[in-house]
């Protein structure tokens, strides 16, 4: 098996993770844990059988984030903008590949950071350019995609089939409202001040992704 694995320098942020091969499922996550070759955490077992029975003859791991935190109270309070293009440099390379089935697997936790967003938008736009379907194993009754470890009632990842999940409409709900995680429990909202800037920055942006 060859692996593909891109990392920065001390080993604190990760930037793909995967297998070689010309059939991939390209999976989105929010951040990396501590998951390399040979050593897979248990996500990334579980995404590696699942492409597996699904077809596919490889596959690949990218997120929102880069950052590597196995608790995800630990990833930075506001972006880490050099971090954040070394990790959009890095998923451009993959997805210039073209046609590429990406599976979106973030779950609830993209509500923790306002920034998740903003760079999910940037990812989209790649995406967008490089013709690819984006599918899910589920949504949340808040509309986000399903993680493989999720403990929905009736779940079963390996019985599980992909389904279309439309990244635009998804952003576009998500930029009107602000998530929050409060022990568990995640709610909605309203938006002032900055957050409706960005909220009209995130519509107009994806605009102009519709119309090209």
């Amino acid at each position: 098996m060859d692996w593909i694995y891109k990392h920065n320098d001390d080993n604190t942020a990760r930037f793909i993770l995967g297998t070689v091969g010309e059939n991939s499922l390209v999976c989105f996550g929010i951040n990396p844990s501590t998951a390399e070759p040979d050593k897979l955490d248990p996500t990334l077992i579980r995404i590696q059988k699942y492409a597996d029975i699904n077809g596919f003859d490889s596959w690949v791991m990218l997120n929102i984030y880069p950052q590597r935190a196995t608790n995800p109270n630990h990833i930075h309070l506001t972006v880490d903008n050099d971090l954040h293009e070394q990790n959009i440099l890095h998923i451009s390379k993959i997805l210039q590949r073209k046609n590429l089935t990406l599976l979106a697997t973030w779950g609830v936790i993209i509500a923790m950071r306002t920034y998740f967003k903003k760079c999910l938008l940037d990812i989209a736009e790649i995406a967008d350019k490089n013709e690819c379907r984006w599918v899910a194993l589920g949504k949340t009754k808040d509309g986000h995609p399903y993680h493989p470890l999720t403990r929905a009632k009736g779940f079963k990842l390996y019985n599980t089939p992909l389904t279309d999940f439309n990244i635009r409409e998804y952003l576009q709900n998500e930029g009107g409202k602000h998530d929050v995680i409060n022990k568990g429990r995640t709610y909605s909202k309203p938006r002032g001040g900055f957050r409706n800037k960005f909220c009209k920055l995130l519509c107009c942006r994806i605009r102009s992704i519709t119309i090209s």
